[in-house]
């Protein structure tokens, strides 16, 4: 069974929380203060973490950082309702997603099933050769990943994003087949996710010879892992 943690000081909704999940099959533990909750998280006992990005000791973005400097755990942070700071910022210090506060248990439910599902595909028990681009190679099994033999550290939705641009190399990927395909959800007015992300993938690739990004950005239309 999939063992979930929250950590989130507002008591009251994290149970309501744990009642509609546990009933939908998940096992959640519930902890309101960060230190602990980076504990717990560092245990590598849980599946997935919920973090709310306001709690009374830790800044959520501050555990985050300190989560993604050990673990890869997938992360559905908590935001204000509204709050693009925080989306973005929760983004850049390594969340999978975001859910934006009040929200109901069942589009909770929604999101951290989506977020499984890409992070943690079905295996097939075949030992599939990796994607190749260029540089690049993925092992979609394993979860891994080599850029100019070296590994690289990604998240789960980067290695998701990495392996749509990898799968279409040279070409262009719309913002939007980004979003539906690694996000569950199409692309929103506003939202910045993909571009977020798309940042965070960008620094580890580094740059080419002479300045440029590995990934191309086609102003209001997508993105591209350019050909060499």
């Amino acid at each position: 069974m999939t063992k979930v943690l929250i950590i989130d000081d507002d008591i009251e909704l994290s149970s309501l929380f744990k009642d509609y999940l546990s009933q939908d099959g998940f096992v959640v533990d519930l902890i309101g203060r960060g230190e602990e909750g980076l504990n717990m998280v560092l245990s590598g006992i849980y599946q997935l973490i919920i973090l709310d990005i306001m709690l009374p000791d830790l800044k959520g973005t501050e555990i985050l950082m300190r989560i993604r400097m050990k673990s890869q755990i997938p992360v559905l942070m908590f935001t204000a309702k509204g709050d693009d700071v925080d989306r973005i910022i929760g983004l850049e210090s390594g969340a999978d997603d975001y859910v934006p506060k009040p929200c109901t248990p069942r589009e909770l439910a929604a999101r951290i099933r989506s977020i499984l599902r890409r992070i943690h595909p079905v295996d097939s028990g075949i030992d599939n050769p990796p994607l190749m681009a260029g540089p690049l190679k993925l092992w979609q099994e394993k979860r891994k990943a080599t850029w100019f033999d070296k590994d690289l550290e990604l998240t789960g939705t980067e290695f998701n994003l990495l392996t749509t641009l990898a799968s279409n190399y040279g070409r262009l990927v719309s913002k939007n087949e980004l979003s539906e395909k690694n996000l569950g959800r199409p692309l929103a007015r506003f939202d910045r996710s993909i571009d977020v992300h798309m940042s965070s993938i960008r620094q580890k690739l580094g740059v080419q010879p002479d300045g440029r990004s590995y990934i191309q950005t086609i102003r209001g239309l997508g993105y591209q892992l350019v050909k060499e």
